[in-house]
């Protein structure tokens, strides 16, 4: 069961954030809704067991830590049975190794990811204030192992840009991961 890289779906711009109700690793749902109040919401599927997310867990606890205005989710999909260090405990060590204080949650059904359009992880949506898609893709140009510097720029480009009301310019580099772990 080895990681293939795959690159996200790359869903239309302006479509809406489909709804959620997901637990976080406390067992407290959270809604889409939750965060109707906030100028925009991103969110990352992301997962402990990826060498894709551990290369820029770090940075990408860093850099959300400048938008304190920003709603922000990650979502774990994958199959914790098949791979079990994407199992709640482990989820929970890595927010705190990374330096993550947004809800981690967990979409046991794999019902969520689907209505995404989720395929990798990391897999970044960013949605504006009306809920609309703005920007899906890459947190930055880096991979593991290619050499460029985890810098979070194109993600903060987008963040910025959605904040100040403006579209953010095409294209969108697609993000590039481990594909989610689907069960069956």
């Amino acid at each position: 069961m080895g990681s293939v890289a795959v690159s996200s779906l790359m869903v239309p711009i302006g479509m809406p954030a489909p709804d959620f109700a997901l637990p976080d690793l406390a067992g407290m749902t959270h809604r889409r809704d939750d965060f109707a109040t906030a100028p925009a919401l991103l969110v990352a599927f992301v997962c402990n067991h990826c060498p894709y997310v551990k290369h820029v867990e770090t940075e990408f606890g860093k850099l959300l830590a400048g938008y304190p205005d920003l709603a922000v989710v990650g979502i774990c999909t994958n199959d914790a049975e098949a791979y079990p260090e994407d199992g709640p405990e482990y989820l929970a060590e890595q927010a705190a190794r990374a330096g993550w204080s947004f809800p981690y949650l967990v979409d046991e059904a794999q019902d969520v990811g689907r209505a995404y359009q989720a395929a990798c992880t990391p897999d970044f949506f960013l949605y504006d204030a009306g809920r609309r898609l703005a920007y899906r893709g890459a947190m930055d140009d880096s991979t593991p192992g290619n050499g460029r510097p985890v810098t979070g720029e194109l993600l903060r480009s987008a963040i910025d840009n959605v904040l100040a009301g403006e579209r953010v310019p095409e294209p969108h580099r697609p993000s590039m991961g481990c594909s989610i772990k689907w069960r069956g």
